[in-house]
């Protein structure tokens, strides 16, 4: 695996729940990521509450500006998704790093296989390790919406 890569100096990662700005999430998420365009509250909410969550704060003022989530059953499988980076302070590496804490937070797990899907962000990701499915005929889809 390639190396964790660290924030810039004046930002810290925690995957403590109790410091996730859901409201910001929620906003970010339901307004400007294309997964997530319209995504209600309410189902937002749920999904924090049924995922691990890490967020990048400011450390002076503690103003959350990134956030990611997992899906896992903590010991074969995870789904990474909803990563975002504030707009003010994407191209400093703070996505890169976030994904990578993530990454390192998991790997005491022993995880089989983490998967995650992107439509622009493939080179991000690339960095940290993942690559496209070998194998995409094994895998398969139900779509509820």
């Amino acid at each position: 695996m390639t190396d964790t890569p660290s924030l810039p100096e004046g930002y810290e990662i925690s995957a403590d729940p109790a410091r996730i700005d859901a409201g910001r999430v929620h906003r970010w998420l339901s307004t400007d990521a294309y997964w997530a365009i319209g995504r209600s509250r309410e189902k937002q909410d749920r999904a924090i509450e049924g995922s691990l969550n890490f967020g990048v704060y400011e450390a002076l003022s503690g103003e959350q500006v990134a956030y990611a989530r997992v899906v896992t059953d903590r010991a074969t499988f995870a789904w990474l998704c909803d990563v975002y980076v504030d707009p003010s302070v994407r191209g400093k590496g703070i996505g890169t790093a976030l994904v990578g804490a993530v990454r390192e937070h998991l790997r005491p797990y022993g995880l089989r296989r983490m998967l995650l899907a992107t439509h622009d962000a493939h080179g991000v990701y690339e960095k940290l390790g993942f690559a496209g499915l070998e194998r995409p005929e094994q895998w398969m889809l139900l779509a509820f919406e």
